[in-house]
C-alpha cells in the first residue's frame, strides 16, 4: 500500500479517486449489446453467454432437478451456516417494516400513506471468481418479506454450464421463483427488456463488475429502477494505537480479495500502526489462495496518516466508503459524526466479514462516493410508498376555497372548477 503523509486538503480529490474505468470506456460496448438483446432476446443472450462466459446452453433456465442436485451437493455445515445467516438477516429486516401512517390534517381531510411490494424484482448475483452466495439471502430475503411476486435471480454460469451450488440451494431456501444462467451485461439487458426467458422487472439489484453496473444505470433509461450504482467493494478503516495491527491487516485484505479493482483505504493517526498494519499484511497475504488479486488491489490502494481524528473524519466523509470500520479510542466522535457510508463496523472485535454474511444487516452497498446520496439495500428498496386521501363534504368546504385560489393564480382554470362544482354543489 502506498503510504500517504499529511496530504493536503487539495490534493484529496485526486488522492481518492477510485481505480475504476470511467464510463466512456465501457457505455459503449453497453449500449452495443443492449441494442441486440431489445432486438434478438434469447438468440442475442445466448451469443453473449457463450462469448463471455465461455458456453454454449441448450436451456439457461434451471431446473428442478438442478435444485434438487444442488440442495444434495451443499454439505450440512454449510447448510446450517446459511439458515443461521438467514434466521438473523430476517430478523434485522422484519424490524424494518413500519405501520400505515394516517393523519387528518385538516377536519373532514384524512391523508395515509401505505407501502405495496414492488410486483417484479430482478436479482443479479455475480459468479466470476466467487460464487456470491451471500448476495442472495441480502437480496432475496427482503423481497420475499416485502411481498415481492416475482422474485427472478440471473447469474452467469461456468464453463460446464451451471450455477454454484450453493447460489441455487440458496436461492431456493429464500423464495425466489425463477432462477436463469446468464450473467454481465446481457442479464442486466435481458431483465430489462424482458425475453421468452427472462421475465421483465420493475427493478434490478445487486452488486456487479463495472460493466455491469453501468448497464443497471443504463436499465433506467428505459423505465427499470436499480438499487444503487454498486460497482467494485470498498473498505476504508479508520484505526489508531488501540486497534490490533492484524486485524485491520485482515479487514484490508478481506475486500482487497474481491476483485482485482477493489479498494481499500487505511486511515490514522499513527504512523506506527501504519507500519505494523503494511507488515501484516505482507505476511497474511502470503497465505491466501486469491493473493495474486488481493496484490493488485493492494497495489491501488493507500494508507493515509492524518494528525487528529478531525481531519480523518473530513476526509472519511469526503471519500464516502462503501464499508467502514472505525477502530480508534475515540469511537463515539466517528460513529455521531459520519455522513457518508454504507455500513459502519465499530470496535476491534466487529469484522466487516460479519456484515458480509451472518450479522443481519444487508452487503448491498454504494460504492464510488455514492453513498453521499444512496442507502444500501434494506426492507424499504424492495417496496413504494403510496399516499390515499378521503375528503368529506366538510373538508373540501375546508380547504376548498385555497385550492380556487392557488390554482387560478397558477392559470389552471380546470383545477379550480374542479372544487368551485363541488362548493357549490355543497351550497
Amino acid at each position: 500500500m502506498k503510504v500517504i503523509s499529511n496530504p493536503s486538503k487539495k490534493d484529496w480529490k485526486q488522492l481518492l479517486e477510485r481505480p475504476t474505468k470511467t464510463v466512456d470506456d465501457i457505455e459503449g460496448v453497453v449500449n452495443q449489446v443492449f441494442a441486440d438483446i431489445q432486438k434478438n432476446g434469447d438468440t442475442a443472450i445466448n451469443k453473449y453467454t457463450q462469448r463471455f462466459d465461455g458456453v454454449s446452453l441448450e436451456n439457461n433456465i434451471v431446473s428442478n432437478a438442478e435444485i434438487e442436485e444442488a440442495i444434495n451437493l451443499v454439505s450440512q455445515d454449510l447448510k446450517q451456516a446459511i439458515n443461521l445467516a438467514k434466521t438473523n438477516i430476517t430478523n434485522f429486516h422484519t424490524a424494518q417494516k413500519t405501520v400505515k401512517v394516517a393523519v387528518e390534517t385538516a377536519n373532514g381531510v384524512s391523508c395515509w400513506q401505505e407501502k405495496r411490494p414492488i410486483t417484479k424484482v430482478g436479482l443479479y448475483i455475480p459468479g466470476g471468481t466467487a460464487p456470491l452466495f451471500s448476495t442472495v439471502l441480502m437480496l432475496a430475503i427482503p423481497a420475499q418479506i416485502a411481498g415481492c411476486k416475482e422474485i427472478v435471480l440471473c447469474s452467469p454460469p461456468n464453463k460446464q454450464g451451471k450455477i454454484h451450488p450453493a447460489i441455487l440451494y440458496t436461492a431456493n431456501l429464500c423464495g425466489v421463483t425463477k432462477i436463469v444462467k446468464v450473467g454481465g451485461i446481457q442479464a442486466i439487458a435481458g431483465l430489462t427488456f424482458g425475453t421468452n426467458n427472462i421475465p421483465h422487472v420493475y427493478k434490478i439489484f445487486g452488486p456487479g463488475n463495472q460493466f455491469v453496473t453501468v448497464a443497471k444505470q443504463l436499465a433506467t433509461k428505459f423505465g427499470v429502477a436499480i438499487d444503487m450504482p454498486a460497482g467494485p467493494s470498498e473498505l476504508l478503516v479508520v484505526a489508531d494505537d488501540s486497534a490490533k495491527a492484524s486485524f485491520v491487516a485482515s479487514d484490508l485484505l478481506s475486500q482487497a480479495e474481491h476483485g482485482v479493482d477493489s479498494q481499500v483505504i487505511l486511515v490514522s493517526t499513527s504512523k506506527k500502526l501504519i507500519s505494523e498494519v503494511e507488515k501484516e499484511i505482507n505476511s497474511q497475504i502470503l497465505e491466501l489462495p486469491r493473493k495474486e488479486i488481493a496484490q493488485k488491489a493492494i497495489e491501488n490502494s493507500k494508507s493515509i496518516f492524518v494528525e487528529t481524528d478531525e481531519i480523518a473524519l473530513e476526509l472519511i466523509n469526503e471519500y464516502g466508503p462503501e464499508h467502514f470500520i472505525v477502530c480508534t479510542n475515540n469511537n463515539s466522535f466517528y460513529v455521531q459524526n459520519i455522513e457518508n457510508a454504507g455500513s459502519v463496523f465499530i470496535g476491534n472485535y466487529t469484522p466487516e466479514s460479519a456484515g458480509d454474511y451472518a450479522s443481519g444487516t444487508n452487503h448491498t452497498l454504494p460504492t464510488n462516493g455514492f453513498t453521499k446520496a444512496y442507502s444500501g439495500v434494506n426492507l424499504d428498496s424492495f417496496t413504494k410508498s403510496i399516499t390515499f386521501q378521503e375528503i368529506s363534504k366538510t373538508g373540501i368546504q375546508n380547504i376548498g376555497n385555497a385550492i380556487e385560489l392557488m390554482a387560478e393564480t397558477e392559470g389552471l382554470q380546470a383545477h379550480k372548477n374542479a372544487v368551485t362544482l363541488r362548493l357549490n354543489d355543497l351550497k
